[in-house]
């Protein structure tokens, strides 16, 4: 959905008033490279540490009477938040006079009434709880604290930032705020009318009105739209502001080193919570007449199941929680909408195999008594496996025929191209919504650095370009260490997984033995279970549904060994942190959510020689063998089972989860449930969003995007799957964030982020792993190649083109009495047959280079090769014709860009010019009227 407007106005907040709690002073100076400024009182802090004795004439004072005296003259000094009693307004959204708005919460546990912790520990968590918020006091911010209701162990710290705060941290973090209104006439699109059927109606949430913007400046604050203070900065701006410095304010020095940042004070317990606050209830309006119940109108408009055919409110989510999530879901929208495409292809091939099953020769010529019926087949392992007749396979290979078809071609070559225009289409709407949410610049000028990296600046190194002398967390040696010994560990743990994809295969060959020897061994195949419960398919749906179970369990192991490396590794800024993570953890659940397909797809039944001849892993274990109709059914299978499972794993992980913990804590609650409870309680008792916040939802997509392209050429119905579940997810991801979660602390993202490069890749591969499939996995080139050339003279005997004699023409024959006495069969039954068949292509036994790969073999091997070569080069040429022809950025958003930067220079830079001009005029006509005057120059 088009975005409505550039900049939001904030809801009413009347923050009106802005006074100073007791003990507050005004905020020093601040620049983008400055430190936490210091407190007021360490000047008069000092003095009187200094007055502390050290030495008296009767001895020494003793080193912890020392410190007490400094500890005492410390705390006598520092400024403390103001208490205040709640007053009964559950949806008030201000301190206690009604005026200032509450911008972010702290909570905290009071130490005097903990019994879990010693006496020490709880001083000294109480003592940096002190200094912390009598700094944040010093820096400006103001505190007032409450009590719990429900617990009145809990302690709620309430922040509010008065609009000097606000201005001066808004040009510390080049925030974008409006000059003017956008005066560009805009045109509908042709199809506004048909996506006005599924818009959110105007009248709940109006459009609002579209400004041009520019980085605050101060010096310049009566060139911005401001119509009034309280609305000019949004409660989603003032929440970053106030996580900003909260961030970054200083609770302890040790060994003369800052401790600093909200962040560790909550790993360590000091803070039990900090969250900005949701504006209301979610399921009815705020009784706050001043409260526009934007969190409600989410619920009912966005998250509520309804809506499920609804396009998305993308700037009323963006108002309300930030850019970063913004772009998450518009891109969500965006893949589920281009699905749409996708899905309606999908489905037709899949019809359309279908349609033309019954038609299908090979698959008629398996089920018929008189051909497939006649056919014995050799055993598929040693000793316990018996011959077997082909005509069991053949309800699998009806179920096949859906599959292998020639739409399956077609849809292959389909989705290369789709893919493309998907990521093209993206690229312009990641564009517009750069340029309509203020984040065109936003990593050359507003991304702050990490205080994790922060705290570790011990190093000194000169800037190349700057030539002066900056702090780093270590040396250009020790970061090539630290690289060395994270990307060893990548490694290590990939090779982990691949590991323990062996120990999957290698469950795969074991079990497979037992089945042969447990199922029912009717050489005749006439049971029923025989035809529907083969060997092969009870070992490849055990097999999925283990391997399914590893990927989750491992999920959880690699997680942590992710986040571990990362923090090692300590990027500079929080983009790049997020984008060394998200690479390392796709490398972890690519090897682990893919490496069984590409088994199934590549190597499974490629490399198992001939009955006479098998080939073994490890020296032990047989190679597994396709059924006649090839292993393309099995990878559906394998598919189907993954797909299906991680999207009902994630979604009770996701959704189920959150809403039991939370049910149970209202229910703990009932008792107490009499009492008005504040806004900030309640929230406080939903879940956290969590430290990587929209990670897992990303990875979670891209994940089930690879899936889709990937391996689309064995399961046309994925894209159409991928739509249901997609629908589905973002309902839920809302539902979850607007009724589950803490509000998130509103962030900038201009993109997003590495998932773009990953999906570029994925799709590069995707051409390849598809083409692959139908040219090794699917039997189409060999059907193709007996139909051209085998059916018909020199090869075969049919006066017309047929494939009729396709399977008796690629199962070669095998003497049973080759066999070797470590891989004989057991029951040796085979009436009066001295022969059985395999699948390969080779010579029969008698022909002077028996057991080899015939003519067939080496046309088919060519024919594949063929293949590959000319379908990607087909689809790689139109992908870059289609990457040529869609320009990244529109002219609408290009012409948008350029008058904003004109206004901006107008505005901001020429109006300067204009003062200079003025003020030198004033003082050159004083000069010249000197002439006349008094001041006359001196005669020479």
């Amino acid at each position: 959905m088009a975005a409505q407007s550039r900049f939001r106005q904030g809801a009413p907040g009347g923050a009106g008033a802005v006074g100073v709690v007791p003990g507050a002073t005004a905020a020093p100076s601040c620049s983008p490279a400055a430190a936490p400024a210091a407190p007021r009182h360490s000047v008069g802090r000092e003095a009187a540490v200094s007055s502390c004795p050290r030495d008296e004439a009767d001895g020494d004072i003793p080193t912890s009477l020392y410190q007490t005296c400094v500890l005492g003259l410390v705390l006598a000094t520092l400024t403390y938040p103001s208490m205040a009693a709640f007053d009964d307004k559950p949806d008030s959204l201000f301190f206690s006079d009604g005026q200032r708005r509450i911008d972010f919460v702290l909570v905290y546990e009071d130490e005097s009434k903990k019994m879990t912790h010693k006496r020490s520990d709880r001083k000294k968590q109480k003592r940096k709880r002190q200094v912390y918020e009598s700094n944040l006091i010093n820096n400006g911010l103001q505190l007032e604290a409450t009590r719990s209701v429900l617990d009145e162990k809990l302690v709620f710290v309430k922040v509010h930032a008065p609009w000097e705060v606000l201005c001066r941290y808004a040009e510390v973090m080049h925030i974008k705020l409006p000059l003017q209104p956008d005066d560009l006439k805009t045109r509908d699109s042709a199809f506004s009318w048909f996506s006005s059927l599924f818009r959110v109606d105007e009248n709940i949430i109006k459009p609002e009105q579209e400004f041009f913007t520019a980085p605050f400046e101060r010096e310049h604050l009566s060139n911005f739209y401001i119509q009034d203070k309280d609305t000019f900065f949004n409660p989603a701006t003032r929440s970053r502001i106030v996580h900003f410095i909260l961030s970054r304010v200083e609770y302890a020095t040790k060994n003369n080193v800052k401790k600093f940042g909200i962040n560790k004070l909550l790993d360590s317990g000091i803070y039990k919570a900090a969250f900005p606050l949701h504006d209301s209830s979610f399921s009815h309006l705020s009784t706050d007449p001043d409260c526009p119940s934007e969190r409600y109108l989410l619920y009912k408009e966005w998250a509520h199941p309804k809506n499920i055919f609804k396009l998305q409110p993308l700037d009323f989510i963006r108002k309300y929680y930030g850019e970063k999530i913004g772009i998450y879901f518009a891109w969500l929208g965006f893949y589920t909408n281009m699905l749409i495409v996708a899905a309606v292809v999908g489905v037709g091939c899949f019809l359309y195999g279908c349609l033309t099953k019954d038609n299908c020769t090979w698959s008629q010529e398996v089920c018929d008594p008189s051909i497939g019926g006649k056919i014995i087949m050799c055993p598929q392992c040693d000793k316990v496996c018996t011959y077997w007749n082909l005509t069991i396979t053949c309800e699998s290979s009806k179920k096949l025929c859906i599959f292998d078809s020639f739409g399956t071609l077609v849809f292959a070559v389909f989705m290369g191209i789709w893919v493309t225009l998907f990521l093209e289409f993206w690229k312009r709407r990641q564009a517009e919504l750069e340029y309509e949410w203020d984040t065109v610049e936003y990593l050359e000028q507003e991304e702050q650095i990490r205080p994790e990296y922060e705290a570790q600046c011990t190093h000194v190194v000169m800037n190349e370009i700057t030539q002066q002398e900056e702090h780093v967390p270590y040396t250009a040696c020790g970061k090539c260490i630290r690289m060395t010994f994270c990307t060893s560990a990548v490694f290590f743990w990939i090779v982990l997984i691949i590991a323990s994809v062996i120990g999957v295969i290698v469950y795969r060959l074991s079990v497979f033995l037992v089945f042969s020897a447990t199922l029912p061994q009717h050489v005749n195949g006439t049971l029923a279970i025989r035809k529907y419960l083969t060997p092969q398919t009870a070992t490849s749906v055990t097999a999925s549904i283990i391997s399914f179970l590893v990927i989750m369990i491992l999920n959880i192991v690699y997680e942590k060994v992710a986040i571990m490396i990362t923090d090692f590794e300590l990027p500079r800024t929080q983009t790049d942190y997020e984008n060394s993570l998200t690479t390392k953890m796709f490398l972890f659940q690519f090897v682990n959510y893919y490496s069984s397909c590409f088994y199934i797809a590549f190597f499974k039944g490629k490399f198992v020689g001939y009955p006479g001849k098998p080939v073994y892993w490890l020296g032990k274990y047989r190679n597994e063998e396709c059924d006649p109709g090839g292993c393309l059914l099995e990878l559906t299978t394998q598919l189907a089972i993954i797909v299906g499972g991680k999207a009902i794993w994630n979604n009770i992980q996701e959704v189920l989860l959150p809403w039991v913990k939370n049910l149970i804590r209202r229910y703990c609650a009932a008792a107490r449930s009499e009492k008005i409870v504040p806004r900030w309680e309640h929230d406080y008792h939903l879940q956290p969003i969590g430290k990587l916040g929209l990670f897992y939802e990303y990875l979670e997509m891209v994940i089930q995007f690879g899936f889709v392209t990937l391996f689309v050429a064995s399961f046309p119905l994925a894209p159409l799957l991928a739509l249901i579940n997609n629908m589905l997810e973002i309902r839920l991801d809302a539902w979850k964030m607007t009724t589950q979660f803490r509000r998130m602390v509103p962030q900038k993202a201009q993109d997003i982020g590495a998932w773009q490069p990953i999906m570029q890749g994925i799709a590069i591969l995707a051409v390849v792993t598809n083409a692959m499939i139908i040219a090794f996995t699917s039997d189409m080139i060999p059907r193709l190649v007996y139909y051209w050339s085998f059916s018909v003279p020199p090869y075969g005997n049919h006066i017309t083109y047929t494939m009729k004699g396709y399977i008796n023409n690629t199962l070669s024959v095998f003497n049973v009495s080759d066999f070797k006495n470590e891989s004989k069969p057991f029951p040796p039954w085979l009436g009066n047959q001295t022969t059985c068949r395999y699948r390969d292509f080779r010579y029969p036994p008698g022909h002077q280079h028996q057991y080899e790969h015939n003519i067939y073999y080496w046309h088919v091997l060519a024919a594949k090769l063929a293949f590959i070569i000319v379908m990607e080069h087909v689809i790689y040429f139109v992908k870059f014709i289609i990457s040529y022809a869609i320009p990244d950025v529109s002219q609408k958003t290009k012409s948008k860009v350029k008058r904003e930067k004109y206004l901006t220079q107008k505005l901001l830079h020429e109006n300067d010019v204009k003062v200079v001009k003025k003020t030198m005029g004033k003082i050159a006509d004083k000069i010249f009227k000197g002439v006349d005057g008094p001041f006359r120059p001196k005669n020479e």
